[in-house]
């Protein structure tokens, strides 16, 4: 029996090679996977093109997966800088790059990461057609914006950014409901002042069904931008929020009916009491679809550490339903991260993911903290290095204060609680300052 996408096939019963992958990782049954991609509550973004992939799942019931934003600009144009980043990345243990490049040749690149990367591969179209037509933007067409979409699709991305949930009633009402900080999503400004110069419907939305037509050809994943994301405490849980919500609610359902695979995204700055709530609405209007967040950032006044900030934020909205998290990196707000703050900031969500899997009651994420403990009541220093997530780091932390004896640390050396309770609990004498 055949089938056009990851989603048709599990609506019509067939295991995909994709689906059986995703299902081992999980350390699920393939048809318990299949059962929820049927259900468009779990995804596998995977373009028929991009032959290097190595599938991953994201949705309800599975691991909460770390997204990583990278790609050329103008001040930081060094391709091959990047590709050390995505490498760095995928070693980390980043299942998706989203390329966010917005300057030079960015097809070479994206056609590197598609055709290198063994990661899902993400882009923002709306961003390429500024570089690729290099023209003032009230003079690129309907035409060309839709051009780009399918371009990327060629080129084997997985999933596409498309912010078509800002149409002319959605900014209507942004206009009349005034914000602090406005629209802070790159894309989500672009398409606004181009609906604003030219005075047309934004044709993402407009031809909506065209672009579906295209994610249906390749296999390619819809996530619906947020445009109207808020970019600051005060901002958030707004009505421009919500009314793009319902519309992506909409626009997801109409994407189900063609089979394409749909994740909505989500919120990027929120008090942490408005999380869970945000959560669940989206559920709600979205029907299940996978929530991709950013953040949520917690606090405004953190800059230089919104690494911290976004995990915060992070580890709430995944244990409260959301399914893929984009990492934020110390340089979050002032400038490209470089290799090292890319480190920081996937290290910093996968804390927060793997945080809300336990809470979530993902088996295989208690697992590894009990593995954890074990080796720490046993004080067997390697086990612990080989569990850490950043195992380079624990052991180079320990290297830079030797302790006098191995079996210790040089925080509490013979005070070692784990040591003496092991000793005492074995019948042995415990002399603290004799030994």
């Amino acid at each position: 029996m055949e089938y056009t996408t990851q989603m048709d096939a599990a609506r019509k019963g067939i295991v995909t090679p994709e689906m059986e992958i995703a299902a081992a990782k999980e350390d699920m049954n393939v048809n318990e996977l299949m059962e929820l991609m049927a259900k468009g509550q779990a995804i596998i973004p995977a373009n028929k093109r991009h032959t290097s992939l190595d599938p991953s799942a994201i949705g309800a019931k599975l691991r909460t997966k770390i997204n990583v934003n990278l790609g050329i600009s103008r001040d930081c144009r060094d391709m091959d800088e990047e590709i050390r980043k995505v490498n760095s990345a995928v070693e980390m243990g980043a299942e998706a790059i989203m390329d966010l490049s917005s300057f030079g040749d960015t097809g070479t690149f994206r056609r590197r990461l598609t055709k290198e990367c063994p990661a899902i591969i993400g882009t923002v179209p709306i961003y390429d057609a500024v570089v690729y037509y290099h023209k003032p933007l009230k003079e690129i067409t309907s035409r060309e914006w839709l051009d780009i979409v399918r371009m990327h699709a060629e080129d084997g991305v997985d999933f596409m950014t498309i912010h078509c949930g800002i149409n002319k009633e959605t900014a209507r009402k942004f206009k009349r409901n005034k914000r602090l900080t406005n629209i802070v999503s790159r894309g989500g400004s672009i398409i606004f002042a181009w609906m604003e110069m030219t005075g047309e419907e934004n044709p993402f939305y407009e031809h909506y069904d065209e672009i579906l037509d295209i994610c249906r050809e390749y296999d390619i994943t819809m996530s619906l931008g947020d445009a109207c994301r808020p970019g600051c405490l005060k901002d958030a849980s707004d009505i421009s929020q919500i009314e793009e919500l319902i519309t992506l609610g909409e626009l997801t359902k109409r994407a189900w009916e063609k089979d394409v695979q749909v994740m909505v995204e989500g919120p990027g700055h929120m008090p942490m009491d408005q999380i869970a709530a945000n959560m669940k609405i989206q559920q709600t209007i979205c029907q299940g679809a996978p929530f991709y967040v950013l953040g949520p950032l917690v606090t405004d006044v953190a800059p230089g550490y919104d690494h911290i900030t976004a995990a915060i934020g992070g580890a709430i909205a995944a244990a409260n339903g959301a399914s893929f998290l984009c990492y934020v990196t110390p340089a979050e707000h002032l400038r490209l991260p470089n290799l090292q703050d890319v480190k920081e900031g996937i290290i910093a969500s996968r804390i927060a993911a793997h945080a809300a899997d336990v809470a979530k009651g993902i088996k295989s994420a208690a697992d590894w903290d009990h593995k954890m403990s074990d080796a720490r009541k046993r004080l067997d220093w390697e086990e612990m290095f080989s569990l850490s997530i950043d195992p380079e780091k624990a052991r180079r932390y320990r290297a830079e204060a030797k302790p006098e004896k191995e079996d210790t640390c040089s925080m509490c050396g013979n005070f070692c609680a784990v040591k003496n309770m092991n000793r005492i609990l074995d019948g042995e004498i415990v002399n603290i300052y004799d030994e």
